[in-house]
């Protein structure tokens, strides 16, 4: 005892306690230099990459939290690769499908603007000012199986597009999706510094805080056609000029994110009308082709060109699937001759497809951009949109023109069933373009 404490006391011998005590302090000190990196680049990862709360916040809108994923090679290459595209600020859960999944009725979380808040949304769309009794639509929430879609943050977006141009390009429902992402983005921007014009197929909405914006350009059938006026356009006789877009393709350039769309003009239940010459000849030219065969020629000639003029280091391109009609109420069970007029709920069949969607032109689209040489983002709304006969404008619109009184006395003879409410399901569709555009 005297020897331990004479040792202690002249410092020249040590206790088992403090020896312990710096062999543990050495280990901890090991252990986390080691692990510093990975606990350092968790801290570090992007805000937005971190579960959303559950309350809203100017900009964001929440929704149920992300199920948590364990890390593994393959998520993290999975990672990886998508922050190497333009715009990506994280990635996807690696497996996760969200065309898959069900409507979930949600009266918090939606709609996330009102109708009257909007002034940019068409008389078309607007059918709570024409007088639809329910509001049911505007409440339903995509909810895809085993994941969620991230949240649509309107702050981040405006930032994003700083000194960009976003443009869609197609027909009236591609236009629908167009208004819907101006409706979600418009009412973080104070009101001298946003507007919106039109010069003939072009419409221009301006954020001019953010020097950014987002615009519409009308082209049907993205190639040059005889539907091309973007006011008189409703012509039975629809006729396609072969591969010819440089007509609007000449305003497609300089555009950092394109989004793509064409499908309802196509469906004309005949072999389509293609023009060999031009316009102004006055002998045309005319063969007729399959429809699959003429729609997968377009968009070839689309991809061709978007492999030319976008440089995938620094823009995005996607292309918007099919939307779909419900023209027949006993195509989802109803033993009724009606159609989509006073539907106020989704269909529940999750195998539902329905006829008026062309399965052959899906295929279509998956053959022709999945030989791009520089990534197309399909963004697939069809199955979650087959659901929602409930979303449709029906005769809650204004109307083109008068109505008679034969139509008066039967509404489902003059309900649209081919475009939507605002807000309601395209809204949606924008979610999925959110997820596309920086979740990849």
């Amino acid at each position: 005892m005297r020897t331990m404490k004479a040792q202690h006391s002249n410092g020249r011998g040590r206790s088992p306690f403090i020896t312990s005590y710096a062999l543990t302090l050495a280990f901890i000190t090991f252990v986390s230099v080691l692990y510093f990196k990975d606990f350092s680049s968790t801290l570090h990862q992007p805000f937005l990459n971190r579960p959303p709360p559950h309350h809203r916040r100017s900009g964001q809108i929440s929704r149920p939290l992300r199920p948590a994923h364990h890390g593994n090679a393959a998520e993290h290459h999975h990672a990886a690769a998508a922050q190497q595209l333009p715009f990506a600020v994280g990635a996807a859960p690696a497996g996760c499908d969200v065309g898959q999944g069900e409507w979930v009725y949600d009266e918090v979380a939606r709609p996330w603007y009102q109708e009257e808040e909007c002034p940019y949304i068409q008389p078309q769309l607007t059918c709570q000012a024409h007088g639809r009794p329910d509001k049911g639509y505007q409440h339903w929430r995509w909810q895809p199986r085993g994941c969620s879609l991230p949240s649509f943050n309107a702050t981040l977006m405006l930032e994003m597009l700083r000194g960009k141009r976003m443009l869609f390009v197609g027909d009236s429902l591609n236009r629908g999706q167009y208004v819907s992402l101006v409706c979600l983005l418009h009412r973080l921007i104070p009101e001298s510094s946003k507007s919106m014009e039109t010069f003939d197929s072009l419409t221009v909405f301006r954020a001019k805080d953010y020097n950014a914006t987002i615009e519409f350009y009308w082209a049907p059938f993205l190639a040059e056609s005889n539907s091309d006026d973007a006011v008189v356009h409703r012509i039975a006789d629809r006729i396609v000029r072969g591969t010819s877009i440089e007509k609007h393709a000449k305003f497609w350039k300089g555009a950092d994110i394109l989004v793509f769309n064409t499908y309802l003009w196509w469906m004309t239940g005949q072999k389509m009308k293609i023009l060999q010459n031009s316009f102004e000849d006055k002998n045309k030219d005319i063969i007729e082709m399959e429809t699959e065969d003429a729609y997968g020629m377009v968009l070839k000639a689309v991809l061709k060109w978007v492999e030319s003029n976008m440089d995938p280091k620094t823009s995005r391109v996607f292309f918007v699937t099919m939307s779909p009609t419900h023209t027949r109420s006993k195509d989802w069970g109803e033993d009724t001759d009606g159609n989509c007029y006073n539907q106020t709920t989704p269909i529940k069949d999750l195998s539902y497809w329905g006829p008026g969607t062309s399965k052959g032109l899906m295929s279509v689209i998956g053959e022709v951009f999945g030989t791009s040489k520089i990534p197309v983002g399909v963004v697939n709304i069809t199955q979650l949109s087959e659901y929602r006969k409930d979303a449709h404008t029906q005769i809650y619109k204004k109307q083109w023109n008068p109505l008679t009184p034969e139509q008066i006395a039967n509404p489902k003879s003059y309900a649209d069933c081919t475009h939507w409410c605002l807000p309601g399901l395209q809204d949606t569709w924008n979610e999925l373009l959110y997820s596309k555009l920086f979740f990849p």
